[in-house]
C-alpha cells in the first residue's frame, strides 16, 4: 500500500495527464459521425501492430524458463494479429462498397 502511495507523490502529473487524455479521448469518439466510424476503428485496429512488437520484444526479454510470461507474450501476439487482419478486411470490405459496379 505505501508503494501505491508513493507512487501517486512521484508520478501525479502522469496521473493528471491520464486523465485528461481520457476526458479529450472520450470527447473525440463521442463526436465522430457514424459515416465516418468504420474507417477509423479499422485504422485503429491496423496499429495494434504495435503490440504485436512490444509482446514479441517483451518474450525476448523474459527468461527462458518463464512459461507464464511467455503464453502470455504468445497469446498478446496472436491477439494483435487477428485484430490486424480484422482492420485490414473491415477496411477492405469497407472500400468494396464504394467501388463502381460492372
Amino acid at each position: 500500500m505505501t508503494d501505491f502511495i508513493e507512487f501517486i507523490k512521484n508520478d501525479i502529473q502522469l496521473i493528471y495527464i491520464l486523465i485528461l487524455a481520457i476526458f479529450i479521448g472520450l470527447e473525440l469518439i463521442k463526436n465522430v459521425p457514424t459515416v465516418l466510424h468504420t474507417p477509423l476503428m479499422s485504422g485503429a485496429n491496423a496499429l495494434s501492430g504495435v503490440v504485436i512488437v512490444g509482446a514479441i520484444l517483451v518474450m525476448l526479454q523474459s527468461n527462458p524458463n518463464d512459461y507464464l510470461s511467455l503464453t502470455l507474450g504468445f497469446i498478446a501476439v496472436v491477439l494483435g494479429i487477428i485484430n490486424v487482419v480484422g482492420g485490414y478486411a473491415v477496411t477492405d470490405r469497407m472500400l468494396q462498397m464504394f467501388k463502381k459496379k460492372k
